[in-house]
């Protein structure tokens, strides 16, 4: 494996994609086809985004649980 295959196999895994991303794309990469991982890059992409969203999502629903324990407990 060359130095830029690693170097973005690492940064995939370093962004938080899948194993089966970070192999997928390391079989791209070896048929030299940059257009297609381009495409599947930005596809990971939006994976990473999803993944966000709904993390972020249950960040959202801790804190109003947090403030709804806060309300109650001002109640006693």
């Amino acid at each position: 494996m060359n130095e830029q295959t690693e170097s973005l196999l690492t940064g995939m895994a370093d962004a938080g994609c899948r194993a089966e991303e970070i192999e997928k794309a390391g079989r791209i990469l070896q048929a030299g086809s940059l257009n297609e991982l381009t495409r599947f890059l930005r596809q990971c992409r939006c994976g990473l985004l999803d993944r966000m969203h709904e993390s972020q999502k249950r960040v959202d629903l801790m804190d109003y649980l947090i403030r709804e324990t806060e309300k109650q407990s001002m109640k006693l």
